[in-house]
């Protein structure tokens, strides 16, 4: 086995740690698969009333994702190995191995990768974020809104590269995490920012990524 398989696969695990379930377990709070939309992510945390617990998901979920491009680059490997380590984190976050491969959305461990990556392209997907979700109230809209731009702001700023094929897939996957939530989006019965929780139909609680 290469070192470039072993950075991947460490960046896999790194990214498998749920920082929603384990924050709320640390705080003694419900586990965030239990209410809302089901998710494990700071955004359905939020629903839980607890502004710190979802804050300290947030920034852990994103250091995960940073971390694992840091420690590539660190290693000195090339821009491919590091690229693929931040897929890597990002598909540990959808799909953990230490969850029973029931993981969250990948929104903030996406932008964290982003942001080691290229803090400018991490930058501008944070302000089309932001400009989203000031401007509807809704996370997964500008969630969906930023995955589709990031491909499309990095081929512009700096040309197709093997960075950018990372960031299509984790882009595509990201929006294909939120296939129910556009659906609700359609349907006009998708939860705005700061909406409270509701106990989640037992084929959410299956199914996390609903």
């Amino acid at each position: 086995m290469s070192w470039s398989v072993c950075m991947v696969i460490l960046a896999y695990l790194l990214g498998s740690l749920s920082f929603a379930v384990i924050v709320s377990r640390a705080m003694g709070l419900a586990d965030p698969r239990s209410y809302g939309s089901g998710n494990p992510g700071a955004t359905n945390v939020l629903r839980s009333g607890s502004k710190k617990a979802a804050i300290a998901t947030l920034l852990l979920d994103a250091l995960k994702g940073y971390a694992g491009v840091l420690a590539a680059a660190l290693a000195g490997f090339g821009p491919g190995t590091v690229a693929l380590a931040g897929l890597a984190a990002f598909l540990g976050h959808l799909y953990p191995v230490f969850f029973r491969f029931q993981g969250g959305k990948g929104v903030a461990t996406a932008a964290g990768v982003l942001l080691a990556l290229s803090p400018l392209l991490g930058g501008a997907c944070l302000a089309v974020w932001l400009a989203v979700a000031f401007a509807t109230k809704y996370s997964s809209l500008a969630a969906i809104v930023t995955a589709v731009a990031a491909p499309v702001i990095d081929t512009l700023a700096w040309g197709p590269t093997l960075r950018t094929a990372a960031i299509a897939a984790m882009s595509a996957l990201l929006v294909w995490r939120h296939r129910v939530n556009i659906s609700r989006l359609l349907a006009g019965t998708e939860s705005r920012l700061g909406s409270k929780a509701a106990p989640v139909p037992d084929h959410d609680t299956r199914n996390p990524s609903a």
